[in-house]
């Protein structure tokens, strides 16, 4: 287990599914350790319904999350080089992240983790991969983060 981050970017493909979940469950489970934040290589989508329903289920609020891309972050004054780790959660954020950083020294990894949006037919199918790709998130930040917090509702 790694040094505790004073700040944390979490990145995905749109800013709606994975990204949301892990910057929601870190600041929940860490409370103000980190600063915490979430953006993807674009921000076409806004938040899936099937990620909120998920977090709900464990006491973590997403609905008000309004997804945001790299580029929004820069325009609106953020520099990702603030960022002590950025932890990609999709190969196309990790090229994103590597392109856009690669001037600075900061931390990136690399999760792989579920991309549910395309998975089920039925809705308890599709919540059953969202809740799958939830708690790889979970497992992977307290492997990598040390146990909670404050840990949310059990499922």
């Amino acid at each position: 287990m790694a040094d505790f981050p004073q700040s944390v970017l979490f990145c995905c493909d749109h800013n709606a599914v994975r990204s949301p979940m892990a910057e929601a469950l870190m600041k929940k489970f860490y409370g103000q350790r980190a600063y915490v934040q979430s953006a993807g290589v674009r921000n076409d989508m806004e938040v899936d319904g099937f990620s909120v329903a998920v977090c709900k289920e464990v006491g973590v609020e997403l609905a008000r999350h309004r997804s945001r891309s790299f580029e929004e972050m820069q325009d609106w004054g953020d520099d990702l080089s603030q960022f002590d780790l950025i932890i990609a959660l999709s190969p196309a954020s990790q090229r994103m992240a590597l392109e856009l950083t690669r001037h600075c020294h900061l931390e990136i990894e690399y999760w792989p983790i579920l991309d549910p949006t395309g998975l089920g037919e039925s809705r308890e199918h599709k919540l059953s991969a969202y809740r799958q790709a939830r708690d790889q998130i979970r497992e992977r930040m307290i492997a990598r983060f040390g146990a909670p917090t404050e840990e949310p509702a059990a499922v």
